[in-house]
């Protein structure tokens, strides 16, 4: 039986099964440390597209169709699809993914769209609705500057606290039974604001978001952090972790030798000129699809939590002097 733990947790009493996952990535992601995790790396990133939004588009679908066929499933044994991306409406999500003609839930957390589309896989599993949920997300570096920051032809300067959105998709499949890493609980996040207003330092905007859902997941499920081999976040690069670290300490949790962050681990911060590291929904999605599934089945963790950050912003609030808020998504996941 599910069962509900303090304000914000769910505890699965059948817990949901990652039967597969599938991560392709652009050019820049496969020249990182991670590139052998990848099932596929671009040498193109418009990948024969007009444009970089059709590009984004072609590589949520492809990346979805890839993790089907690793699942040795087909689009209709798959009750539900719940996806998103960075672009106005999930436009990258929806022409990527109309094909399919599989049941679909758009979700928009931002970068925290990994986690949230996981966690509502889950709970419609858990709660009997489906027998199979897929989980897509993607980014694109070009496509998000496009929209977010500047055309890539003006050629502006980024500060050292700016972080490179990811081009790349991951996707997940969600069992109700089969073989694969379990989802035993999820952390829902609420909507946190510190009054960041600047959009080029996104680690420090969510932040307080990651560190408000961390401390509510320790305080409902009891657990602490040392029982976790890994506590992973999606996208607070290098100034984003080193806020969460300092400042989960100051609430009486030590989670700096077990914590590390996707945005850190896909590129190689200090050859590749990413500055603070990257970011984007793509950003958690391929490294967990990717490096850390991988790392699951292996054996090399037994039990992670995996919790994804988003900046719930757009260009026209913060050109009308608004702050950023943020939110976090945690799922524990078991080997």
């Amino acid at each position: 039986m599910n069962q509900r733990l303090g304000k914000q947790t769910v505890c699965f009493g059948e817990p949901p099964v990652i039967l597969e996952t599938a991560a392709i990535v652009g050019e820049k992601e496969g020249q990182g440390p991670l590139a052998e995790c990848f099932d596929d790396i671009l040498t193109d990133d418009q990948w024969g597209e007009k444009t970089w939004e059709k590009a984004e588009s072609k590589l949520q679908r492809e990346t979805a169709l890839l993790a089907l066929k690793k699942a040795k499933l087909t689009t209709d044994d798959i009750n539900y699809v719940f996806a998103g991306d960075l672009l106005n409406q999930c436009a990258g999500t929806h022409y990527g993914l109309r094909d399919l003609k599989i049941p679909f839930f758009g979700v928009y957390g931002a970068c925290s769209t990994m986690t949230e589309s996981m966690s509502l896989g889950s709970m419609i599993i858990g709660g009997g609705m489906a027998d199979y949920a897929m989980c897509v997300t993607s980014s694109h570096f070009c496509s998000a500057e496009k929209q977010y920051r500047f055309p890539l032809e003006y050629g502006g300067q980024r500060t050292p606290s700016a972080q490179w959105t990811v081009t790349g998709a991951g996707c997940a499949i969600l069992a109700k039974n089969g073989d694969g890493p379990k989802i035993t609980h999820i952390t829902t996040g609420k909507i946190i604001d510190m009054g960041i207003n600047d959009a080029n330092n996104m680690g420090a905007a969510m932040a307080p978001a990651a560190i408000d859902t961390l401390s509510q997941h320790f305080t409902d499920t009891g657990f602490r952090p040392e029982e976790y081999d890994l506590i992973l976040t999606g996208d607070l690069g290098t100034v984003g972790s080193d806020i969460l670290c300092e400042l989960m300490h100051d609430e009486g949790y030590d989670i700096t030798e077990l914590h590390n962050d996707c945005g850190k681990m896909i590129f190689n911060i200090e050859e590749q000129d990413v500055h603070a590291g990257g970011s984007g929904c793509g950003c958690c999605g391929s490294v967990f699809c990717g490096h850390i599934f991988n790392e699951l089945k292996k054996g090399t963790y037994d039990k992670i939590l995996l919790m994804a950050t988003g900046a719930l912003m757009n260009p026209s609030a913060i050109q009308q002097g608004e702050t950023i808020p943020s939110i976090a998504h945690a799922v524990t996941i078991v080997r």
